[in-house]
């Protein structure tokens, strides 16, 4: 079984914010398209465009409506990857060695040549974060796209993860969690970013932003009045314009 490290010099994770994510999957296909192309494996589809489409995902949006005590009812859109967990336990029950957490920044990573394909891992972790691509044989997971962060031929804005750069609406961040300075570290501290499933005991690096309470409609909105009595200009003469059509006064 593989062992972990004591501890580690970072613990370099993502930050994401329910309360900003509106579920538009530019995350998921990012990181599809990233993965396929580069670390590793292909990301690999069986019969895409067949009546019973599967594929392998790193990352996964889930939404559900919550319904709060008090309040109205919210969308919430949940990301959902690895969390390189300090305590991995996808790492420990690995019979190869395949499996492992590096000491430098923390990241879970798999060893693809290493990997039999047992799915010891996918069965140990308690947030579904691994899949077994059908094509190569071997269990795939989110590697916060460790071969962008540390590549120095690209731009400093694109060493981010790949989920990371796409979003759109800004829920995606990324650093060092183990540094309580780090902007991520104070906007956990900020926001009460929480863990997902913390009974587990697995003490994930990647944080959640829970969803700000969202303003109640206390009466319904009352009948805007108009602007002006009768329009004047293109406007006005639009207005007649379709006056004159068929059922316009209706």
């Amino acid at each position: 079984m593989t062992e972990l490290p004591d501890k580690t010099d970072r613990k370099m994770g993502l930050v994401i914010d329910l309360d900003t994510c509106v579920g538009c999957h530019a995350c998921v296909i990012s990181c599809k398209g990233w993965n396929t192309e580069n670390y590793g494996a292909p990301l690999s589809d069986q019969s895409p465009y067949g009546a019973d489409p599967s594929g392998t995902f790193l990352n996964r949006v889930h939404s559900y409506e919550v319904q709060p005590q008090d309040g109205l009812a919210q969308l919430v859109h949940f990301p959902k990857s690895c969390l390189h967990c300090e305590d991995a336990p996808c790492v420990t029950v690995c019979p190869t060695g395949a499996s492992y957490k590096r000491r430098e920044d923390g990241i879970v990573l798999v060893n693809e040549s290493d990997c039999i394909g047992c799915g010891l891992c996918a069965w140990a972790c308690p947030y579904g974060a691994r899949e077994l691509d059908a094509a190569e044989g071997v269990m795939k997971k989110c590697t916060l796209c460790v071969d962008r962060i540390y590549n120095e031929n690209l731009p400093e804005e694109d060493r981010l993860p790949a989920c990371v750069r796409t979003c759109p609406a800004g829920a995606r961040h990324f650093g060092d969690l183990g540094d309580p300075d780090s902007a991520v570290s104070q906007l956990v501290a900020e926001r009460g970013g929480f863990d997902l499933m913390p009974e587990q005991g697995t003490r994930p690096v990647n944080k959640y932003l829970p969803p700000r309470p969202k303003d109640r409609i206390a009466a319904a909105p009352q009948a805007l009045e108009p602007v002006v009595e009768k329009a004047t200009g293109f406007l006005g003469w639009l207005d007649r314009a379709l006056d004159r059509l068929p059922g316009g006064g209706d």
